[in-house]
């Protein structure tokens, strides 16, 4: 499947507060490269997630979400949200430029080449992952001519044109 190009994604969330008077929530991402349009008509989307990853637990809980389509010039972010072992995501957010989604609340890359926001519609155990379908709520191109960032045999790729 290495020999399978495709492109990167930022998959985001916002986490709720436990309670009202708990600390804030706090925002997630993760860096996915299973991610595929299902449907025009519903708009459907699906992001395979790792059985047992935060995204995937967090997933269960919120139903809303986003997915930033990252640009070539995004490759530290897509390194940056797919290391293993870190502590806090709040530290990954901190210097991003990003909107929050009205929808769903998680944020959306500024100088992404796509930003879509999605409700979970179903949730199938594959494997060692899990499939999330997701119907798309909101959709924009905040930069709609940059050249996309694709991932090709176990590296991040500028796609040549």
């Amino acid at each position: 499947m290495s020999r399978l190009a495709a492109g990167v994604c930022l998959i985001t969330a916002h986490e709720p507060p436990l309670s009202a008077d708990g600390p804030r929530g706090e925002d997630v991402g993760m860096t996915a490269t299973a991610f595929m349009s299902v449907s025009l008509d519903p708009p459907l989307v699906l992001v395979s997630l790792r059985e047992g990853s935060r995204m995937d637990d967090l997933l269960a809980e919120q139903p809303l979400w986003a997915v930033s389509v990252l640009a070539d010039h995004q490759l530290q972010v897509a390194g940056r949200f797919s290391m293993k072992g870190r502590i806090s995501d709040r530290l990954l957010f901190a210097d991003l430029p990003y909107v929050r989604g009205g929808a769903s609340g998680a944020p959306l890359l500024s100088g992404a080449l796509a930003t879509l926001e999605c409700r979970t519609e179903n949730r199938v155990e594959a494997g060692d992952h899990t499939l999330v379908v997701g119907r798309v709520l909101t959709a924009a191109l905040p930069s709609p001519d940059g050249q996309p960032l694709t991932y090709f045999r176990g590296r991040y790729r500028h796609l040549e044109s």
